[in-house]
């Protein structure tokens, strides 16, 4: 098979890397991808935001399946478009996808299908917003209704930053349009969990759990970032806990989107918090996570492309999907500044000493100047250690971040040490 994969960031060097184990895998395409993932496909530099494109591409290339990875073009119909030239391709249509695209819409969703999930309302208006905030407590969580490059979330510890977040959504449009909405919700307490599953209409398989951390700083301290790093499995979350998120939210939310005509096909990304009365849906993304990626797929013993087949077909439920019961932990190496602006360019070294230490380093964003890699984005690569349990794939994700180097180098140094407690 020729596979093209669409996006251009760590998640999809993961896919890329995963699709091509297969036996069945003849040539992988991405676009745009990044230099990273140019050493295991051919990089096509088409923007994921440009359709016509891309389905002239897939076209001409003899494309046999493609497989979206980010969330914008998904929101915006890219399964849509490459389906009317009859591609097969990977991931939920723009009906389904809005589970991602608009919290609006998903909030609702699980309210009238009564699973669980935070407290919240909605607004449109500046001025009821800031009334209806200044009537609850802290801390809050405010929410622009779109899609914001997983930065539209602010927890806020006090009125003065709720405050501060509803403006800067509503009223100086940090966001674009995604602000134009916003949903304010009750702070969750408790330990959080992410739960991929490859989801057909009902036909739920879940994957493994993982856990992700948002803030830029050591202790879950600064401002959110699309993930700073990731681990699994979580063996201090019961198992009875996981089982009981699949069976009372993942399910039930495939379930009500086959009722609302909307049915998904793709990988259903559940956000959770494990709250003292049970877990609770933070969020719902259409996709593979990010870092999340990084840390499932090397545990995945079933072929991805199989799975992928399965789901077109209609036979996901007749797969049985193995994993490995071995250990992985992704630390994030991000550029200085990141989550705010950061430079490009920077030098990178180390990389082949580290994959020489049986590291997986997955490129988010990087870029080859002069024959060297090159700084190319906020959050630069995903540090893989893998093992026999979080304490030894942890210290080899960390061994090979000591020997990985650039100008500003930043990373969290205390990523997965809640497993160990």
């Amino acid at each position: 098979m020729r596979i093209l994969v669409v996006g251009s960031g760590g998640r999809e060097h993961a896919i890329v890397w995963a699709l091509k184990k297969s036996e069945k895998v003849k040539e992988v395409f991405c676009a745009p991808g990044n230099a990273g993932i140019g050493q295991l496909a051919e990089c096509v530099p088409i923007a994921v935001s440009e359709f016509a494109e891309l389905t002239r591409f897939a076209k001409e290339a003899s494309i046999d399946l493609v497989f979206i990875g980010p969330d914008d073009p998904l929101a915006d119909g890219i399964v849509d478009a490459f389906e009317a030239e009859g591609i097969p391709t990977y991931g939920p249509r723009k009906n389904a996808a809005e589970i991602e695209g608009s919290k609006i819409f998903m909030k609702n969703l699980l309210k009238k299908y009564d699973i669980p999930t935070a407290k919240y309302e909605t607004f449109t208006n500046y001025e009821s917003a800031l009334a209806y905030l200044r009537e609850q407590s802290t801390p809050i969580v405010i929410k622009a209704d779109g899609l914001a490059a997983g930065k539209g979330v602010t927890v806020a510890a006090t009125l003065e930053e709720a405050e501060k977040a509803l403006r800067e959504a509503m009223v100086d449009k940090v966001f674009g349009d995604a602000g134009n909405q916003i949903v304010i919700e009750e702070f969750l307490e408790g330990q959080e969990m992410s739960i991929l599953a490859f989801v057909d209409g009902e036909t739920v398989r879940a994957m493994v759990p993982a856990q992700d951390h948002k803030p830029i700083f050591d202790g879950d301290k600064g401002p959110n970032t699309g993930g700073m790093g990731t681990y699994t499995p979580l063996p201090h979350i019961d198992q009875a806990i996981i089982d009981e998120s699949i069976t009372n939210i993942i399910i039930p939310t495939a379930k009500a989107m086959v009722s609302e005509g909307r049915p998904f096909r793709g990988v259903l990304f559940a956000g959770l918090m494990i709250t003292k009365d049970g877990p609770k849906t933070i969020e719902f993304n259409a996709r593979m996570g990010d870092p999340e990626t990084q840390v499932v797929l090397p545990r995945l013993k079933t072929d991805l492309v199989d799975i992928v087949l399965a789901s077109l077909n209609g036979r996901l439920g007749d797969l049985d999907i193995q994993w490995d019961d071995e250990a992985a932990v992704c630390v994030v190496i991000a550029s200085e500044g990141y989550p705010a602006s950061y430079p490009k360019g920077r030098v990178i070294t180390g990389l082949a000493e580290a994959e020489a230490q049986g590291a997986l380093v997955f490129h988010a964003g990087t870029a080859s100047k002069d024959g060297e890699f090159v700084t190319n984005g906020g959050r630069v690569l995903g540090v893989v250690g893998r093992g026999k349990d979080i304490a030894e794939a942890r210290a080899r994700a960390y061994e090979a971040v000591s020997v990985i180097d650039f100008e500003g180098k930043q990373s969290r140094t205390d990523i997965a040490a809640k497993a160990l407690r």
